[in-house]
């Protein structure tokens, strides 16, 4: 089939890769380079470099305005395939396909719809993720339902390991379709039950609250670990908590109080500990959690908070 292709991050890079070895891509559709690092250095997305590697076209719009929805139309593909653009296709681009558009979404539809499915999905405490192949329409993530698929994800799992996970998966599923759709015997079939929603993740959402029981405070964890990432605060200075694990057995904390280990410095919680292995300290780089706690010369006393 001859498509074009839309999608920005890492998690859209196996799809195009599985799609480009079987079908013409008559171009890929990203979002323009941005500035990442603290030197902020313009970088181009992972799927505009992987496009490059495989010599394809590629158009980087911010948003699918006019220009863009008649440069697609002009190409006059059979279907438009979308990963994670970061924007919404719009009529009259939504029709433009002979085949209309499908979307690879991260979750098991119609359970989190949005920006942010397999954060909230882990953050919400849900054992069990997915993928979900459906075809585009007006509505946000309605569509009917080509496939889907289900992962068990380990119980220790971060976001951005999940993703990476059904990054995989997914590219599977969605070839498949694709190549249903080619020989006219894709089924879809109507989402069932009510949706829940996932909105985008905010620098506030990784605030990781200590009075919450430790399964809280560790879904929550995983949920934004890498992005926005999980954050405190000791003695009035920020902390990014980059890894971290269950501490079950070890002494009960006060919600909040910090003690430092030979192997992790456990933080209290509703519960029982958290055990932190790997912080970032505000202006300083990532390092061993037991160090950065020697460093200070940390006492029982001092308390993790807002």
């Amino acid at each position: 089939m001859r498509l074009v292709f839309t999608g920005t991050p890492a998690a859209a890079v196996p799809t195009l890769r599985r799609l480009a070895a079987s079908h013409d891509i008559a171009a890929v559709v990203t979002r323009p380079d941005a500035p990442l690092g603290r030197r902020r250095v313009l970088t181009a997305s992972p799927v505009a470099q992987a496009a490059e590697e495989l010599g394809l076209p590629i158009i980087k719009a911010a948003r699918l305005d006019d220009a863009v929805t008649a440069e697609i139309t002009a190409l006059e593909v059979d279907l438009g395939v979308i990963v994670a653009y970061g924007g919404l296709v719009r009529e009259p681009l939504l029709s433009a396909p002979r085949a209309g558009w499908i979307n690879l979404h991260f979750s098991l539809l119609p359970a989190w719809r949005g920006a942010a499915p397999v954060q909230r999905a882990l953050i919400a405490g849900d054992a069990v993720l997915g993928a979900s192949v459906f075809q585009l329409v007006a509505e946000l993530d309605a569509g009917d339902v080509f496939a889907t698929h289900a992962v068990d994800v380990p119980e220790t799992a971060t976001a951005g390991e999940a993703l990476e996970a059904l990054a995989s998966e997914g590219a599977g599923i969605t070839a498949d379709v694709v190549s249903s759709i080619a020989d006219g015997t894709a089924l879809a079939v109507p989402q069932e039950g009510e949706p829940t929603f996932a909105a985008k993740l905010t620098l506030a959402d990784g605030l990781l609250d200590w009075n919450q029981p430790l399964d809280a405070v560790f879904a929550r964890f995983r949920g934004v670990t890498p992005e926005p990432g999980a954050h405190t605060t000791v003695a009035g200075q920020p902390l990014k908590v980059l890894e971290a694990a269950p501490a079950p057995d070890a002494e009960t904390l006060a919600p909040g109080r910090l003690r430092g280990t030979k192997t992790a410095l456990h933080i209290g919680t509703g519960t029982t500990p958290l055990a932190v292995t790997r912080v970032q300290p505000a202006g300083k780089g990532a390092m061993n959690a037991v160090d950065w706690w020697r460093g200070l010369r940390g006492g029982d006393e001092l308390v993790a908070g807002a």
